[in-house]
């Protein structure tokens, strides 16, 4: 059990790097679009690049890293999805408390694309965790 979980970790972190390309670049296309400091534009293209990450992460997770637990059925698909609202809600949170302890920092003034990415990649690392516990322990848990 405990090489099956060291193995999902690594299949995961592989994916997760994968999925933070996705996630990276889409928020950073939307901000080269449209450049931005305003709070809500920030949390709109948050949750765009978070969303097209969640789905990338539930394409190659149920092929590879859970694929023995996984089941397709609707109740999975649910779950999810549901803990994929949690780890955006935890993603948009992280993201936006970075986000103004970084503007509120004096003493150094970041440009807002440098300030936008450490926010977004410490927003990552957080909704990454959650996901992955999520994901084993609960969408894709191993019938007895």
């Amino acid at each position: 059990m405990l090489k099956r979980t060291r193995t999902q970790i690594l299949q995961f972190t592989s994916i997760g790097v994968l999925n933070a390309a996705v996630d990276l670049v889409v928020l950073n296309i939307l901000l080269l679009i449209w450049p931005t400091k305003n709070n809500l534009l920030l949390l709109l293209f948050n949750t765009i690049s978070y969303l097209a990450c969640i789905w990338n992460s539930y394409y190659w997770n149920s092929r590879f890293t859970f694929r023995h637990q996984k089941q397709s059925s609707t109740m999975e698909k649910g779950m999810f999805l549901a803990q994929g609202l949690v780890a955006l809600v935890i993603s948009n949170l992280v993201f936006l408390a970075a986000l103004s302890i970084l503007r509120s920092l004096t003493f150094v003034t970041l440009p807002a694309y440098v300030d936008n990415n450490i926010a977004k990649v410490l927003a990552m690392f957080l909704s990454s965790a959650s996901s992955f516990l999520f994901m084993k322990y609960i969408v894709f848990k191993r019938k007895k």
